[in-house]
């Protein structure tokens, strides 16, 4: 071809030069089709285009590119774009929460859109960092893989999308989660200066596991779109779909197989619990969390740190990158409070077995044990908070939240139960013993694509990488902390939530190792899927027997148990049988030598990959049902629904008041009538509003949440513990007086009054002495002036 060239004339080009020609097509064109499908999705999902465009800006300039520059200083490029970029987003995330905090704590919030310009600046100027603009040694991945990716990408998005299209944009007649108004109220508050207070109850100290809401925060700002559309529909997906090729490739790093990280994108996030349709369900179905932004948020990091802690426990040293452990486990511990401890559980038995069995101290791994140990230290003053002070010591206490437990022993528990053990155990004497241990063994066969790569630990040669104990401890420590300690609203199970991917990835990786053909994963996979389809959809009745609900008995839910159990028995054995007879058709025998021996791997890796298929089945199945299918109007009684006045009013509150502006509202509860120990969680004053409240709604408080279970109340039912305020700001509503007003708007800053008459009784002397500004439909909106 050159000799051609040289002579002058232009050869047709060959095939292999027409391929490579077309390959970046065929690899860009699926990432492509993923970014087309998340602006279309959401813009059908109500956000304006120039949204859309900005938003597109913040994440491609003001992350990924930053992102990426400073992470291929740090640890070199990965060989290919798609990680890359990945892990660029990742470290952009990471850098994004540094500037956030700097302009929150300077107060220079309007310099934050800018923090990316020194970093392009210095990557561009410095002649040692430009190289950094391009990809360094190439290790391009398959054409599948790309495509594969992208299909997983495209599931997460729909999983995104069945997600938000039941949460409507503001204003509308309907009801938010909770959580979601909470956290919402966070984002609000940390668009503001250090120090931060908690804005439902102004003047209190915010210590929360807030950096989920940063990210939010910090893309408000950057792009100037509101905080809601930020929180209901725009960050979501682009955070796991980062989370998603991180974990692609950490298992592609440690089997060094392309096709696991496709297989893990999908049973790591979408895969659910493999139950067959029992009736018996298993808490910590999946690691993402609409509802709960800091659960998913913080997948992104504690990935990113993973991959790292498998280079210190294989004894390599980070060089530049070290100071991203300490910094990782930092956001981790300030992103959600129970990612962490697992990780450094794996990273402690890791340097003890490699201290144990080769007689050497593990230092790099020491040495980010110690980074971890002083991150979830010091994140633990800084954040810890929300009644996070209130998680308490008792095995097994997770029973409280499954139906085989509380509908029978547990119904005499009471609330809030003190005790090493969920006490309807012993008063159930032996029979209450075996439905104890019936109900855990269930969890973990449910849990079981999430175990099974622990025979990785069987075989000798895998039991050398110091990676798989790492790994297999965290995933251990993750179950064990979530059965170990209460909390009063099942919070512990975000242990065992934060390690599900980190389970994925073990088992992928041990059906790598295990080397068996294709044929047998792709026959015990689909097999297992459509078992699992077959049970979900109440067909194969002859296969797959219906188990029916049984009555609130022990007797029954052991019943129920023991043939879910039988099952379960079954669909193992006809996987594995099934394995190592697909593997004997296709070579004629059990795979290459071994007898015995290596028919005993190829039932494994079948059942392995059977339990995969089943767990994603389900839950891609059940994803892209709700996709096809348009939701229908809400019907029937909505108790805690607001109207889109209600709404309007918050907003216009938003739009109105000053930053630092703090409010006064009559409104504190679900539904929004205030009675006696009412459901304080209301939170949408607040979140719409975007400002601090004297009192708005109290349940998530230190206080209260501390005060569970007394007088047989939960936390969300708690009396507001400062009665005196609490009286005064009542007071301004039903009987208003001028020295009243006087206190809260020189004592407390106040300068709005947000009533509500479904809220309670408004007295209409309130009109005379607070200047009114807004009336939509039940809320009147005062200023209050002075002096």
């Amino acid at each position: 071809m050159a000799d051609t060239l040289l002579a002058g004339r232009v050869d047709t080009p060959t095939p292999v030069s027409r391929r490579n020609a077309l390959l970046p097509v065929l690899t860009g064109l699926p990432w492509a089709l993923a970014v087309s499908a998340l602006l279309v999705l959401w813009w059908r999902g109500g956000v304006p285009v120039p949204d859309l465009a900005r938003y597109a800006a913040y994440w491609t300039f003001a992350l990924v590119l930053p992102g990426t520059l400073v992470h291929r200083a740090l640890r070199g490029g990965r060989g290919n774009l798609p990680e890359d970029l990945a892990h660029g987003a990742a470290t952009g995330l990471l850098l994004e929460l540094v500037a956030w905090a700097s302009a929150a704590a300077t107060g220079q919030q309007s310099l934050l859109r800018w923090w990316p310009l020194p970093v392009l600046v210095a990557f561009a100027a410095v002649p040692a960092l430009r190289r950094h603009w391009r990809i360094g040694e190439r290790r391009p991945l398959p054409i599948g893989w790309h495509w594969a990716m992208g299909g997983a990408l495209l599931l997460v998005l729909a999983w995104g999308y069945t997600q938000w299209r039941m949460v409507p944009l503001p204003p509308v007649h309907g009801g938010y989660y909770q959580d979601l108004l909470y956290h919402l109220g966070l984002v609000q508050e940390l668009t503001r200066a250090m120090p931060f207070e908690l804005p439902h109850v102004a003047g209190e100290e915010l210590r929360y596991h807030y950096l989920s809401d940063a990210h939010v925060a910090a893309g408000s700002m950057i792009t100037g779109i509101s905080p809601p559309v930020v929180l209901l529909r725009l960050w979501l997906v682009p955070v796991i779909g980062t989370a998603v090729v991180l974990a692609a490739g950490l298992v592609r790093d440690l089997s060094g197989a392309a096709w696991t990280g496709p297989v893990v994108a999908v049973a790591g996030f979408l895969g659910t619990t493999v139950t067959l349709a029992s009736p018996a369900g298993a808490s910590g179905e999946m690691p993402l969390s609409y509802a709960s932004p800091s659960q998913t948020y913080v997948l992104v990091p504690l990935l990113l740190l993973t991959g790292l802690c498998v280079e210190v426990a294989r004894g390599r040293g980070l060089g530049r990158a070290w100071p991203l452990v300490p910094a990782l486990g930092l956001v981790c511990a300030g992103a959600k409070s129970s990612a962490l401890p697992p990780l450094i559980a794996g990273l402690g038995l890791t340097a003890a077995v490699v201290w144990w069995r080769e007689r050497r101290v593990p230092r790099p791994a020491l040495v980010a044990l110690a980074c971890l140990v002083a991150a979830m230290a010091l994140g633990f003053r800084l954040f810890a908070g929300g009644g996070a002070s209130t998680l308490r010591v008792q095995a097994l206490a997770l029973l409280h939240f499954t139906a085989p437990y509380a509908e029978t022993l547990g119904r005499g528990d009471g609330i809030w139960p003190a005790a090493p053990l969920p006490p309807g155990i012993n008063d159930g004497g032996a029979l209450g013993w075996l439905l104890a241990f019936a109900v855990v063994g269930w969890w973990v066969l449910g849990h079981a694509p999430r175990w099974v790569g622990m025979i990785l630990l069987v075989d000798r040669g895998q039991r050398a990488d110091p990676a798989v104990w790492l790994l297999a401890g965290t995933v251990l420590a993750g179950a064990a902390t979530t059965w170990v300690f209460q909390h009063p609203s099942v919070s512990q199970i975000y242990f065992w939530m934060g390690v599900i991917p980190v389970g994925a990835v073990l088992t992928t990786w041990s059906l790598a190792a295990a080397r068996v053909p294709w044929p047998v994963l792709v026959s015990t996979a689909g097999a297992g899927a459509l078992v699992a389809l077959a049970a979900a959809g109440a067909l194969g009745g002859l296969v797959v027997p219906a188990i029916g609900r049984p009555d609130r008995s022990i007797e029954g839910w052991l019943r129920v148990l023991g043939a879910s159990a039988v099952r379960y028995a079954v669909f193992v054995a006809l996987a594995a049988a099934l394995a190592v007879g697909v593997a004997a058709l296709w070579r004629r025998r059990v795979p290459s030598s071994g007898g015995r021996r290596r028919a005993a791997t190829v039932a494994v890796a079948g059942v392995s990959a059977a339990l995969l298929g089943a767990s994603i089945a389900v839950s891609v199945s059940g994803t892209l049902r709700s996709v096809a299918s348009e939701p229908g109007p809400a019907s029937g009684p909505q108790p805690y629904a607001l109207t889109a006045d209600e709404m309007r009013a918050a907003l216009w509150l938003d739009a109105n008041a000053a930053a630092d502006d703090v409010v006064a509202t009559n409104v504190h509860c679900r539904p929004v009538r205030t009675t006696p120990h009412c459901d304080a969680r209301a939170f949408w004053v607040t979140g719409l509003g975007g400002h601090r409240a004297v009192v708005e709604s109290w349940g998530y408080t230190d206080a209260v949440v501390a005060a569970h279970g007394v007088a047989n109340l939960g936390y969300a039912r708690q009396s507001f513990p400062d009665q005196e305020l609490f009286a005064l700001n009542e007071r301004i509503f039903t009987a208003p007086a001028t020295a009243d007003l006087d206190r809260l708007r020189t004592a407390y800053g106040v300068r709005w009054i947000f009533a509500d008459t479904r809220a309670g009784a408004v007295s209409p002397e309130l009109a005379r002495l607070a200047p009114v500004r807004l009336v939509s439909g039940s809320v009147t909106v005062h200023e209050l002036t002075g002096p």
